[in-house]
Order: structure tokens, then C-alpha cells, then sequence
């Protein structure tokens, strides 16, 4: 009979150190307290996170370097104010004109129903009854969206959303190299659609940390959304270029209902004063001090949805191999309206080609 030996020197400072790391990453991923009490969450739909906000373990923490302080983005988001986003910022539908607008306006309908059933989103429901009905308590529907619930659909809908304009842009960019001549500043504007959108996921990360079905679901929908896109721009960017532009629409009246329930009373977590958006939000969008609620984080986000809503239905109305990106261009005229990177002359349903070529 054999018996295995157990080695009892003493551990180097080095083993101990990384013992002592891979003893530490594990509690925190598993919910591990100090006393190793155990508290494992509930398992729940796209998600094994329990709590609103991520605490103790951040899902990407700041690399640490000797000589780099931080790292500045490669587009600076452009300046909004509270009015304008208030104001110029509202729900607004732009109706199919022809074919190609009827394609897009039906796939994005196919692809908000899908989200709908997998997110389990439900926003409509019954008023409460009054206190002096003999069934209040039974016939009163508990209000559908909580916090939690509404950033597993924001979580979903961003990782997503950073598609369109990366393919766009990455198709653009290749017929450019091919074809030997310049793009007219529409690969730029592509690109940085989807580094805005990619911004709205890794806030939204900062407050909420996805289970292992929901990344596997975000796995999967990236790879269909990603060949599907890509092939249909192949064929059709006009068609696309309106696809988002209805998707962006959605985009508005879903973050447009998120703050009402916020106004409403509905969401009390994210109405308590103490809770603020994460350094992330205010670094990029320039938050300004007094202005860093959730609520102010929900408007910045809905204002750029407003924007990518006005930038690809402007660019669905243009000629796709000719017309320069209207909202990077030097017009030759002083213009009282123009297109530009802010929302100072945000048009909803986008610029008709006549407006801006």
C-alpha cells in the first residue's frame, strides 16, 4: 500500500502571496465572507447577480502602470446641457416611405419582440386598485420593472447595439482600401457610434454584473446579429442604415419609459440621492457636479440614442456611394441649421438629402 507524501516545508513569500490572491478572487466571485459563510444567489433569469450594484469586485478594474496615469478617449464625447437634453430629446417615429423602409421597420419589430420574451421585459400594467376594494390585493398587478430588471435589458440591448456601426464602418473602411479612393467621412462617424455604444454597456457594467446565461445569450446574439448584419450591408446599406435608425427609435422610448417609472416612484434605489453614476459616466459624458443621479445618466444615454436615431436615418436618405457624411462636413454657407456631433439642431426623423447635399 502506497501513501502519498505530504511535503511540510514552508511556503516561499512568492507561493504564499499567490496563494493568498487566488484564496481572495475566489470568495469575492463566489459571495465569500471573511468568515467563509457561504451565500450563494438565487439563480435568475440571464443573471447570477443578487444586487444592484456590483460591490467589492470590479469587472474591469483600472491596469496599473508604471509610467500611464490614464488613458483618454479616442473620440471626447461632445458637450450637452440639461435643457437640450430635456428639450430636444423626445419619442418620435419616422413612417416607411417605400420597400426598403417597410424591411427595416419589420426586422426591427422581429428583433424587439425577441428581446421583449428573453429579457422578460413588461412595462404595461394595471393601475392599483383602491384601498377600499374587497380585492385589492388580488387583483392588483405588482408593477412589471424593477432596477435590477431594467439593467439586464440595458446590459442585453447595449451589447448589441455596438454592431451596426463597427460593421458599417468596417465594410466602408475595406471598400475604401479596395477600391483606392476616400469615403467622405463616413467611416469615422460608424466608428464612433459603436465606441458610444460600447461606453453605454461598460456603465452599465460598473452597476451590474451578468451571470453566465446571460453572457452566453450575448455571445450568441453577437455572433447572428454580426453575420446577419454584415451580409445584409453587402447588399443593401440603404436598408440598414434605416434598420438602425428604427432600432435607435426603440432605443429612445425604451430609456424615454425607464426614466418616467424613475420620476414616477417606481425605481427607489436609483431615486435615492445617495446613489451616483459610476467615474466611468462622468468622465466621458462630463458630468457636471449636482448632476451625477441616475436619472441625469438615463438622459445623457437617451440623447445619444437621439443621435444615432438622426445619424443613420439622415445617412438612409443619402446616395450610399457618393454623398459625404453630412454631420463631418464644411458647408460653404453660413447656416442658421446644420448637422453637427452635438444635438443643438437634433432632427429626429433625420435630414433629408435635399437639406444637406
Amino acid at each position: 500500500m502506497y501513501v502519498s507524501r505530504v511535503s511540510t516545508r514552508p511556503l516561499s513569500n512568492q507561493s504564499a502571496a499567490q496563494l493568498s490572491k487566488a484564496v481572495a478572487f475566489f470568495a469575492q466571485s463566489y459571495g465569500l465572507s471573511n468568515a467563509c459563510t457561504a451565500h450563494v444567489p438565487s439563480r435568475r433569469a440571464f443573471t447570477s447577480a443578487s444586487k444592484i450594484q456590483v460591490k467589492g469586485r470590479d469587472l474591469f478594474p483600472e491596469p496599473e502602470h508604471g509610467q500611464i496615469k490614464r488613458t483618454e478617449p479616442a473620440w471626447p464625447h461632445p458637450p450637452y446641457t440639461t435643457e437640450q437634453m430635456r428639450s430636444k430629446v423626445y419619442f418620435a417615429h419616422r413612417k416607411p416611405r417605400d420597400f426598403s423602409d417597410r424591411v427595416a421597420l419589420g426586422m426591427v419589430r422581429f428583433l424587439r419582440w425577441c428581446t421583449d420574451f428573453a429579457t422578460g421585459y413588461k412595462h404595461n400594467v394595471e393601475e392599483p386598485k383602491k384601498a377600499s376594494d374587497s380585492n385589492a390585493l388580488t387583483a392588483t398587478k405588482p408593477y412589471q420593472m424593477s432596477e435590477r430588471k431594467w439593467l439586464i435589458r440595458y446590459v442585453f440591448l447595449e451589447s448589441v447595439a455596438g454592431v451596426p456601426g463597427m460593421v458599417a464602418g468596417m465594410l466602408r473602411h475595406l471598400r475604401s482600401l479596395r477600391g483606392l479612393k476616400r469615403d467622405n467621412g463616413w467611416i469615422e462617424t460608424l466608428l464612433e457610434e459603436a465606441y458610444n455604444e460600447r461606453m453605454h454597456l461598460l456603465t452599465f457594467l460598473k452597476m451590474y454584473e451578468p451571470g453566465i446565461f446571460m453572457r452566453t445569450m450575448i455571445l450568441g446574439a453577437q455572433g447572428v446579429f454580426f453575420n446577419s448584419f454584415f451580409l445584409c450591408y453587402l447588399f443593401s446599406p440603404r436598408t440598414c442604415h434605416r434598420f438602425v435608425g428604427y432600432l435607435e427609435e426603440e432605443a429612445v422610448l425604451t430609456y424615454t419609459l425607464s426614466i418616467q417609472d424613475l420620476e414616477n416612484g417606481h425605481l427607489p434605489k436609483w431615486a435615492d440621492p445617495n446613489f451616483k453614476a459610476p467615474d466611468l459616466a462622468v468622465e466621458y459624458w462630463g458630468m457636471p457636479e449636482g448632476n451625477r443621479s441616475m436619472r441625469d445618466l438615463l438622459y445623457y444615454i437617451r440623447a445619444d440614442e437621439a443621435k444615432h436615431r438622426e445619424v443613420n436615418h439622415t445617412l438612409g436618405n443619402l446616395k450610399q456611394d457618393e454623398d459625404p457624411n453630412p454631420f463631418v462636413s464644411v458647408y460653404g454657407k453660413e447656416r442658421a441649421e446644420k448637422p453637427g456631433k452635438g444635438i443643438e439642431n437634433l432632427k429626429p426623423l433625420g435630414w433629408e438629402r435635399e437639406e444637406v447635399i
